[in-house]
């Protein structure tokens, strides 16, 4: 199964939000669904759970945090068999070069693969790492981590159109846009360079982050 062309929502939420937890997490992915999302990203096997209920594909991610790894998007194949488990139907996971508590990627795309039997999203930070993700055998290349890793440094305001085009150009397999994709007009232009699918979370999904870009924007101090 490929995902299809189009919009992908990331319903997320940190603890520290108000709308964390899977019955929020579950309403997000099911007006994603009514507005015309092609699949939902979503993180942890209670989440995922919440989401199958809009019946798309979903993009499934299990954040394990550690104080000595940088890497925490799905560093393991247990953590990876979790998500697949709850429902997930493709599983993302960090495809850079920085340290895991884990096994290696290269390893991790194989088994996921092979042995969960499902797609993997390969986030990446840089065109090289995209080339190596794509050599391992992931389905898809996302440009999720740039602007996030000491490779990306400083983070730009926008998204990374220019690694996007770079990764298009050269790879065969689907690459998906994600990272600062705040309005129509830069989803728009992410298609036009390339882009099999957008991921767009924030501006969607996060209404307390929306409310602080139009409180900081647009009201007088």
């Amino acid at each position: 199964m490929k995902l299809p062309r189009g919009l992908i929502v990331s319903c997320q939420a940190r603890a520290d939000n108000p709308l964390h937890g899977p019955q929020f997490m579950g309403a997000m992915a099911l007006a994603a669904r009514d507005g015309g999302a092609i699949a939902i990203r979503a993180s942890g096997p209670r989440d995922i759970r919440a989401v199958t209920a809009a019946g798309l594909p979903i993009i499934g991610i299990h954040k394990l945090f550690s104080d000595q790894h940088p890497v925490y998007i799905t560093p393991s194949f247990d953590a990876a068999a979790a998500i697949v488990a709850a429902g997930a139907s493709v599983v993302g996971l960090d495809c850079t070069t920085r340290s895991r508590d884990g096994e290696p990627a290269t390893l991790l795309v194989r088994r996921i693969s092979e042995e969960l039997g499902v797609e993997v999203f390969a986030d990446i930070s840089t065109l090289d790492e995209g080339l190596a993700a794509a050599d391992w055998g992931a389905t898809y290349v996302a440009t999720t981590l740039s602007g996030y890793t000491e490779a990306t440094q400083p983070k730009p305001e926008g998204p990374d159109l220019q690694l996007l085009e770079a990764l298009a150009t050269r790879l065969a397999i689907p690459v998906v846009a994600e990272g600062r994709y705040n309005c129509p007009q830069l989803v728009r232009q992410a298609f036009d360079a390339g882009a099999h699918a957008v991921v767009v979370g924030t501006m969607i999904t996060n209404p307390r982050e929306i409310t602080r870009s139009f409180v900081h924007g647009g009201v007088p101090a």
